[in-house]
């Protein structure tokens, strides 16, 4: 398994530090780091084998490899490995709901209280934006995926990022206007630089895809009249 680290994160926490903010961006993280390692034991307990961690400025990510029985599962059994994507997907951000509960109801101190329930609480939302590749938009994407096929899944599935992404930009510049944080803005920096940049990669999927039906095409009508 691969471990690589996002230097951008050294970026963030110079900016967090000059706001006075440090503290709070770390314990973030850690909580962050939590809902990856919750993504991590789902998908090994659920046959997934990890390939690649990398710590980013908002956490923790962790990607897997699809084995063999996962892949001809899919082909004879339709959706059982889609399903067990969102379980995955789903993983992260109940361990965080599951840590405000237990925030509510142990005795500490009542300000550590607020924030552990608000951190969490921050991470979990986030994370469930309809937005691809964050938890909410594998979900969806998963759900898209099960009733209308792989293609319109993807489809829609980035269109849905980039329309959320929009109402969000939208709230959010009303809030920094309001509230004066940088950290919002930051937030929707990195939200459409993770949705730009999965365009990019979506759009070269579907060029080679053309590329290679179309000339699976070409190569069926030259079969076609030499005969």
């Amino acid at each position: 398994m691969r471990f690589r680290i996002d230097l951008k994160i050294f970026l963030f926490l110079i900016v967090f530090y000059f706001t006075k903010q440090l503290e709070i961006y770390i314990l973030m993280i850690i909580f962050a780091i939590i809902h990856e390692l919750a993504h991590l034991v789902a998908g090994i307990l659920l046959g997934f084998k990890p390939d690649k961690l990398e710590l980013i400025p908002v956490g923790l990510t962790v990607s897997f490899r699809v084995n063999l029985d996962d892949f001809m599962s899919k082909l004879h059994n339709g959706n059982k490995l889609i399903l067990k994507e969102i379980i995955v997907a789903l993983a992260g951000p109940l361990i965080n709901i599951l840590i405000t509960i237990i925030a509510f109801f142990i005795n500490i101190d009542y300000t550590e209280k607020l924030l552990i329930i608000y951190l969490n609480l921050l991470i979990a939302i986030f994370n469930l934006l309809p937005i691809y590749p964050l938890d909410g938009g594998r979900i969806l994407k998963g759900i898209l995926h099960i009733f209308l096929g792989r293609k319109k899944a993807q489809s829609f599935i980035y269109d849905i990022s980039i329309v959320t992404n929009i109402v969000l930009t939208a709230i959010a510049s009303i809030a920094i206007l309001y509230l004066k944080n940088i950290s919002i803005f930051i937030i929707i920096l990195y939200l459409w630089c993770i949705v730009l940049r999965e365009s990019i990669i979506y759009n070269k999927k579907m060029k080679l895809y053309e590329e290679v039906k179309n000339k699976l095409e070409g190569e069926r009508l030259n079969d076609y009249s030499s005969k």
